[in-house]
C-alpha cells in the first residue's frame, strides 16, 4: 500500500473486504482476494493547488478505471489500472494462471501518463493496427497517450504519429467500428469544456445548471485512416451540436441494422441517443427514442437482459438524499424507441450511481448487474448541509467555483453499500449483494467484468477512489453450463469489436455484442460469455462479424473456443 489510511477508513476498509458473504440467497457467492492476487492498487485522486482546490478536486475525481485485455496473447486476461495523482503511477498487471498477477509495469515500457498538465482519467485497450497485440489508450483531462504493443510484452508512446494530439478534457473512450472499414475508430466523451484545469484563467468552469447544463465537452469522433493515424470527424459525424456534460459513452447496434449507434451519458444534463446512417454519419433519435431527461447521468452498459434478442441500455443516475432521482434500464421496444423499466425491474436505486455492468455470474443464462457507488467517504460531518444555501439561492452562478463551499473533510454521499442485482428470469432482479459477499462500502469507479482464471466464471474488478481495489474471484458452487468464445476478424477489425453471437442451446436463444469499452472507468473481457443453465450442448452458434459476414460455427459446452472470421477454429 503507497498511502496511509486514516483509523476510520482502515476499520472501513477491513469490514468491507472480510464482511458478512453469507445470508440466505445460496446461489452467487465471490471471495475478496485481491491483496493475495497481487493486485491491491490503491488509487489517488489529483490535489490542486488555490481557494477552491477541494471543489475543483471532487469535479475530477472520476479517473479510478481499470482495462482488462490479454495484452501478450497467453490466454489468460491482464489489468492496467490507473492513477491520477501527478506523481502516481498506472499499474499493468501480468495474470500469472490460479488468480495470480506480476506487476510489470516498469519491464513493458509504461511511463507515467500523470504529468504536470494532465490527469488520467481513463484506460482502454484496441488493437488500432490489426497486428494481433493489443495497444493501450489512456485518456487524460489533457492529451491521450497511445502505446503501441510492439509484442513480447513492450510498449512504444506512438501519440505523436497518431495524430490524437488535441486538448481535450475525456473522462470516458470507447473503441469500436462506426465506418465499417476494418479499422477501430474512437469515440472521446468530453467532461469539462477544453480548459486547462491546473491553469485556471477563469472561476467559471463548472456546470451551469444542475439538471440541464449545456456547457461541457460533448464528444469526439476520431476516425481511424489506417497507418497508425487517426482525424478527427465530429463535425462530419453529425456529432459537434452535442455539448453534454460526458461521463460515459456506449456503443451497440440498438436497431439491429448491423451499424453501431451510440449513448452518451450526460451529468447535469439529458443524456443522447444517437443512431448511424451508415455512410458515416449519426442521427440524434433522443426526443423520439427515450426522451429528454434532467438526470447526472453517469454509466452506459448496453446487453440484452431479457433474452429478447434486442439490445437494452443501463445508466446510473444519482439515487439517494441528494437529488433522489431514479436509474434509468432502457427496455428496447424493436422500432427503435426505448422505455425505462428500473422501476419495474427493481434495478432504479444504487445510491450515487457509478460503474455497472451485466454479466451472467451463475450461468443461468440470465445477464445479473453488478454496481458501484459512493462519492466522497471522509469525516462525520455531510457536505450536504453546507451546500444547500447555495443551491437554492436565486440566480446563482453554479459554474463560478468561488460560489461552492469548501468541502473541507465532509463526506458527500460516502460509505455507500453496493448493490448485485441477480436476474430472476421473470423481467425482475433482487439485490443480492451482501449474502454474494460483495457489498463492500468503498467509493467505488469503475468495474471490469472477465473469466480470470479461466474456470468458467465470471469475476469482479472493482476500482476505488483514492482506496484499494478489489478482486472478486466467483466462488459460486452451483453454477449452470457455459460457453466462451475468443473471436478473431479478418476481414473486421482484429477484435472483433460489435460482432453479434446468437447461442441456440436446449430450445432457448441468446444475444450478445462485443463492446469496445462500454461502462464507466471499465473496459470488461472481449470474450464472449454465455451461460445456459442445464443444457448440455449448444445447437447453433450464429456470428454477425463486423464486416457484414453471418456464418454458423460449433463450440463445445464448459470450453473456451477461438473462432477466426472465415477460418478454422480451435478449441481447448
Amino acid at each position: 500500500m503507497t498511502r496511509r489510511l486514516g483509523l476510520s477508513m482502515t476499520a472501513l476498509w477491513l469490514l468491507s473486504l472480510f464482511g458478512a458473504a453469507s445470508g440466505s440467497d445460496g446461489r452467487l457467492r465471490f471471495q475478496e482476494v485481491g491483496a493475495e492476487a497481487g493486485v491491491r492498487h490503491v488509487h489517488h485522486t489529483r490535489a490542486f493547488s488555490g481557494p477552491h482546490a477541494d471543489v475543483l478536486g471532487i469535479f475530477t475525481s472520476g479517473g479510478a478505471a481499470v482495462a482488462v485485455a490479454d495484452y501478450d496473447g497467453d490466454g489468460l486476461d491482464d489489468l492496467f489500472v490507473t492513477d491520477s495523482a501527478v506523481n502516481g503511477r498506472g499499474r499493468l498487471y501480468h495474470n500469472d494462471g490460479g488468480m495470480h498477477f506480476t506487476d510489470v509495469t516498469d519491464r513493458a515500457g509504461l511511463a507515467d501518463a500523470n504529468t504536470p498538465n494532465a490527469i488520467v482519467a481513463d484506460a482502454l485497450w484496441f488493437d488500432y493496427d490489426n497486428d494481433g497485440w493489443r495497444d493501450l489508450l489512456i485518456v487524460r483531462f489533457g492529451t491521450p497517450i497511445l502505446y503501441h504493443n510492439d509484442g513480447g510484452g513492450h510498449f512504444t508512446d506512438v501519440t505523436a504519429r497518431s495524430g490524437l494530439t488535441k486538448f481535450a478534457n475525456t473522462i470516458a473512450a470507447i473503441a469500436f467500428d462506426y465506418d465499417k472499414d476494418g479499422r477501430l475508430d474512437l469515440l472521446f466523451g468530453n467532461y469539462f469544456q477544453p480548459v486547462n484545469l491546473l491553469d485556471l484563467r477563469s472561476p467559471r468552469v463548472l456546470p451551469d445548471d444542475l439538471d440541464n447544463a449545456a456547457n461541457g465537452g460533448g464528444v469526439a469522433l476520431w476516425r481511424n485512416v489506417g497507418a497508425g493515424r487517426f482525424e478527427e470527424v465530429t463535425g462530419r459525424a453529425g456529432l459537434a451540436r452535442f455539448s453534454g456534460w460526458t461521463l460515459d459513452v456506449g456503443h451497440g447496434d440498438f436497431d439491429n441494422d448491423a451499424n453501431e449507434d451510440i449513448y452518451a451519458a450526460a451529468d447535469f444534463g439529458t443524456d443522447r441517443l444517437f443512431f448511424n446512417n451508415g455512410d458515416g454519419t449519426f442521427r440524434d433519435a433522443t426526443e423520439r427514442s427515450i426522451g429528454f431527461d434532467t438526470k447526472k447521468g453517469m454509466n452506459v452498459e448496453v446487453a440484452d437482459y431479457d433474452n429478447d434478442e434486442r439490445l437494452d441500455i443501463y445508466v446510473t443516475n444519482v439515487t439517494d438524499e441528494n437529488f433522489r432521482e431514479c436509474n434509468m434500464l432502457w427496455h428496447n421496444n424493436g422500432d427503435r424507441t426505448f422505455t425505462d423499466v428500473s422501476k419495474e425491474t427493481g434495478t432504479c436505486s444504487t445510491l450515487w450511481g457509478w460503474a455497472a455492468k451485466f454479466g451472467d455470474f451463475d450461468n443461468d443464462g440470465w445477464p445479473d448487474l453488478f454496481a458501484v457507488n459512493g462519492l466522497r467517504s471522509a469525516g462525520p460531518d455531510s457536505y450536504l448541509p453546507v451546500l444547500l444555501p447555495m443551491i437554492t439561492t436565486p440566480n446563482i452562478d453554479f459554474s463560478n467555483l468561488a460560489n461552492w463551499p469548501p468541502l473541507g473533510n465532509r463526506s458527500w454521499s460516502g460509505y455507500q453499500k453496493k448493490t448485485l442485482f441477480r436476474n430472476l428470469g421473470s423481467g425482475q432482479f433482487r439485490d443480492v449483494a451482501e449474502a454474494a459477499g460483495v457489498d463492500n462500502a468503498l467509493d467505488g469507479r469503475g468495474i471490469a467484468v472477465a473469466d480470470f482464471d479461466n474456470d468458467g466464471r465470471l469475476d469482479l474488478y472493482q476500482t476505488n477512489v483514492d482506496q484499494p481495489a478489489l478482486l472478486y474471484h466467483n466462488t459460486t458452487d452451483r453454477v449452470g453450463n457455459w460457453i466462451e468464445l475468443k473471436l478473431i476478424g479478418s476481414r473486421s477489425n482484429r477484435d472483433a469489436i460489435g460482432a453479434r453471437v446468437t447461442v441456440s442451446a436446449a430450445g432457448r436463444r441468446y444475444l450478445r455484442e462485443i463492446d469496445g469499452g462500454n461502462g464507466y472507468a471499465g473496459q470488461s473481457t472481449t470474450r464472449v460469455h454465455v451461460g445456459i443453465g442445464s443444457a448440455t450442448r449448444v445447437d447453433d452458434v450464429g456470428i454477425r462479424w463486423p464486416s457484414g459476414l453471418f456464418e454458423h460455427a460449433s463450440a463445445e459446452i464448459n470450453r473456451i473456443t477461438v473462432i477466426r472470421e472465415h477460418e478454422e477454429r480451435s478449441t481447448k
